[in-house]
This record gives C-alpha cells, sequence and structure tokens, in this order.
C-alpha cells in the first residue's frame, strides 16, 4: 500500500505511540484551526512578516522573545527537525573541535553523530542498568559525583556535560544536584529533555521538576514526543549566558533548514502558548488522574507493570510471563493496540494526551488472551553492560569515520575498535560507538543482546581495518 493510501486510510487502533496528540485529537486548539483551513494556505517560505527562528523580524522572532520572557529565560528558537537537530546544534555550539565533552551512556545516537560532525571526543560516565528490566535507569547524583573523581587525564579540554531527563521510559533524574555538580567543574549543562517537555509545564500536578527549573544552561524540549505538536517540531531554550547566543545562533544556521515549514513553526507557537494556558494544566491534571487510575485498575486485575517516574508512560513486564516485549509487540499491534517502545524484557506504552476511549477494558481484555495464547516461566534478566565506569574512546567519531572497515562476526570483534554504531531503535541509546575499542567482556555482552535481540543487534560489525 502507498504512504498515501494508508494515510487516508480510516483507523481504528489505539495510538499508544508518539506523537502524544493521538492522531489529532490532543492537538492545541489554535492548531486544530489552522488545519481546517483550505489546504496550503499555510505553505508559505520566510516571508518578512514571517521571519524564522534565526530572522531578527518577523512573527516568528516575536513570538519567540515573547515566549522566553514567559519562561524567564534568555533565549528561545523553533526548530523544525525534531530534538535531533536541536540537541546537536546546541552541543556544537558549547564544543570546539578537538574538545571533550561528558555523555551519558544513555545517550541519544543524534549527539554520538554531533560528536562525528564537530570532531568532539565523548567520555561516556556511567549510568544504573536495571537488569530485571533489560534497559538503563536515570543518572544518580552519587553516581555522578564517583565518575567525576575518577575521570582520567583527557589530553584535552573538557568543554560541555550533557544529562538526560527523563528517559525513554519516564525515569527521573536527580536532576537539579547533577546540574550543580557539572556546574562545581566549570561545565556548562545541556539536558536532553525531549521526553519530559511536559514537566516544564506541569506546576503542582506531582511529577518530576524540570531541568528548566533547576539550572541547566541549555534545554531542548520535543514538542511531539512529551508535548500535543506535531511530529519534527522542538524548541531550545537558553537560560543563562555561559553559552554564546551568538555561537548558539550560528550553529543553528549551520544545521537547521533554510526553508523551514510555517505549519510546523506555527504548530510550535500553538504548541507552547497552549501548555502556558489554565485550559492546558486542567487537561493534563485530566490525564495524569486518568493514567494512574487505569495503571491502578490493571495492577488490580494482575497485568504486571514495572513503575515509572510519567504517570503516561505504561511499562508492561511481559518478562513475568516469559515472553518477550518484542512477540507481544506484533500480537497487539496485530489486534489493534500499538505501543510505543518493544525490547527483550517489557512493551512500553504512551498513553500520550488523547483519551483512549475504551482502553481500560480492551487491554485487560486482550491480556487474558494474551495470558491464554502465550505466557511460560519467568525470562532470564538481561545481564547489565560492562560500561559501570568512566569510558574514554580511543578514537573520536570522526576520526574513524574515513578510515578502511571490514566486518567481522562478533566472536572475532575482542581488542578491535569499532567503527559503526550498535543502536537499536527505538530507544535510539547506542550499545556500542565508533571509536571504542570491544574487550571481551563487551563482545559476550553483545552476543547476549544479539541472541534476544537479533533484528536491531547484529552479528557482524564493522571494525577498523
Amino acid at each position: 500500500m502507498s504512504l498515501l493510501r494508508l494515510l487516508r486510510a480510516s483507523n481504528q487502533r489505539f495510538a499508544l505511540h508518539l506523537p502524544v496528540h493521538g492522531r489529532g485529537e490532543a492537538l492545541p486548539p489554535a492548531l486544530r484551526g489552522l488545519l481546517r483551513q483550505q489546504p496550503g494556505r499555510w505553505d508559505l517560505p520566510e516571508l518578512p512578516d514571517i521571519g524564522g527562528p534565526l530572522e531578527a523580524d518577523g512573527a516568528v522572532a516575536d513570538t519567540q522573545a515573547r515566549l522566553a520572557a514567559r519562561m524567564g529565560v534568555e533565549c528561545c528558537w523553533f526548530g523544525v527537525n525534531g530534538a535531533t537537530g536541536l540537541l546537536q546544534a546546541a552541543l556544537l555550539a558549547m564544543a570546539a573541535p578537538g574538545d571533550a565533552v561528558l555523555l551519558p551512556r544513555n545517550v541519544h545516537r543524534s549527539l554520538i553523530a554531533a560528536c562525528e560532525l564537530g570532531g568532539l571526543l565523548p567520555v561516556f560516565l556511567p549510568v544504573p542498568f536495571d537488569a530485571l528490566r533489560g534497559h538503563p535507569g536515570a543518572m544518580t547524583a552519587d553516581g555522578l559525583s564517583r565518575s567525576l573523581d575518577a575521570l582520567p587525564d583527557l589530553g584535552c579540554r573538557l568543554a560541555a556535560a550533557v544529562l538526560v531527563h527523563p528517559t525513554y521510559h519516564g525515569y527521573a533524574a536527580e536532576i537539579a544536584p547533577l546540574v550543580n555538580r557539572l556546574h562545581a567543574h566549570g561545565l556548562p549543562v545541556l539536558v536532553d529533555e525531549a521526553h519530559g517537555t511536559h514537566l516544564a509545564f506541569a506546576p503542582g500536578l506531582g511529577l518530576p521538576p524540570s531541568s528548566l527549573t533547576t539550572g541547566a544552561d541549555l534545554v531542548v524540549h520535543s514538542l511531539h514526543k512529551s508535548a500535543p505538536g506535531l511530529a519534527q517540531t522542538a524548541v531550545l531554550w537558553q537560560r543563562t549566558t555561559r553559552i554564546s547566543a551568538t555561537a548558539l545562533r550560528l550553529s543553528l544556521q549551520r544545521l537547521q533548514s533554510s526553508s523551514p515549514s510555517a505549519l510546523l513553526l506555527a504548530s510550535c507557537e500553538a504548541t507552547l502558548d497552549w501548555m502556558l494556558s489554565s485550559r492546558w494544566t486542567r487537561l493534563l491534571q485530566q490525564r495524569l488522574e486518568t493514567a494512574r487510575r487505569l495503571q491502578d485498575r490493571w495492577r488490580c486485575q494482575g497485568v504486571p507493570l514495572h513503575e515509572s517516574d510519567d504517570p503516561l508512560r505504561i511499562i508492561l513486564n511481559t518478562a513475568s510471563i516469559g515472553v518477550s516485549g518484542l512477540e507481544a509487540d506484533t500480537w497487539f499491534m496485530n489486534r489493534g493496540l500499538i505501543a510505543e517502545l518493544p525490547e527483550p524484557l517489557c512493551l512500553t506504552f504512551c498513553l500520550g494526551l488523547a483519551r483512549h476511549r475504551g482502553l481500560a477494558t480492551r487491554l485487560q481484555r486482550l491480556w487474558q488472551l494474551f495470558l491464554e495464547d502465550r505466557g511460560g516461566p519467568p525470562l532470564a534478566p538481561v545481564a547489565a553492560p560492562p560500561l559501570d565506569a568512566v569510558n574514554v574512546v580511543e578514537l573520536s567519531p570522526a576520526a574513524v569515520s574515513h578510515r578502511a572497515t571490514l566486518a567481522c562476526p562478533l566472536s572475532q570483534c575482542a581488542d578491535r575498535i569499532a567503527a559503526e554504531m550498535i543502536c537499536p531503535y527505538p530507544p535510539g541509546i547506542p550499545l556500542l560507538v565508533p571509536g571504542e575499542r570491544i574487550d571481551q567482556a563487551r563482545v559476550q555482552w553483545l552476543q547476549r543482546q544479539h541472541a534476544r535481540w537479533p533484528e536491531q543487534v547484529p552479528g557482524m560489525v564493522k571494525v577498523l581495518a
């Protein structure tokens, strides 16, 4: 079926995945009104009265300045290349070629690409790993302190640090002490808060604090992963003057489109304006209360769920009945329940901001059918990766990109330098990064990952020749 026919087709399935507007149900009212107009009226270039994210004049510049003032920050930039483009531009504005940057091990692959583009040396900091769930958790303040104390002599300037808050699964980091400790080391801090935009617009609703209110220098928010905007929309906030606004503007100019979509820019404006309204606060409160009731009901009915700091993320513990989350994902999708993130031990649903009428009964009924169709002894935990210490790549990703490579079976990769990224997507967290030397412990761990996740973790890996 062609894409156009697929998009035209009616769809009665539960969209428990991104974007969180739920196939348009929860789009901001102003944006829905715009989309009701004659198609194409909003497909415009950077006319003088419209402008763009990097223009000094025009509606976009005025809106960005107004929103920065509302949020109490120095600057605001809209992005139409998702959080990816803004994260990359932010990191490249903070560090020069040859500099090192601190990255948590659960960083998104877009920032590894930024290191390659900018000739930066990534220094990876360990994060907790939950073997029973099979994925990383959130960084802790004590863990960061141990890592900072153990930093080796890098032989170059350490320019900046990146934090992830919250994780893809909604696990919140100890964000304020993390930022404070990095600042105490003289490092500006960029926070990837793509999955926590709503935290900054949820006063008094019992959610973790946003990094925007706890001292971070730069914060990137996705406006479709955790806010009700259209896909590809995002915003970069600059809170302090530790980073030059001129450097940021130049970096954005290099990486952002010179022909941004007026529709996507309007989505940025409409989404943020709505999230600053009392109507949004009431809506989010309703969705959070519904999510908590749903989870309580499902647990009472025997559906095994893992805890998350974000009630809108539901993590189904498929391993408890002996089924991979990958297998469960296919089974549920074929029955009209589309999840966001399948993994070897669990399946994560993103409730988002739509109402999903009838979901409580539907999931409970499907779970009972699933138990009748599948089920067995619990699956073994996923062994933690051998990445519990600070790890400096042997070669920068940029130094690897143009060198001769060869493909090797994992069993023959010990002591070789990786020339490609192994990165299941989603969630987009690299298990192996170009420039890392692969020791025997990593080989064995990757082989176990390949056995459980063969479509995402290859058995052959490119290494330097």
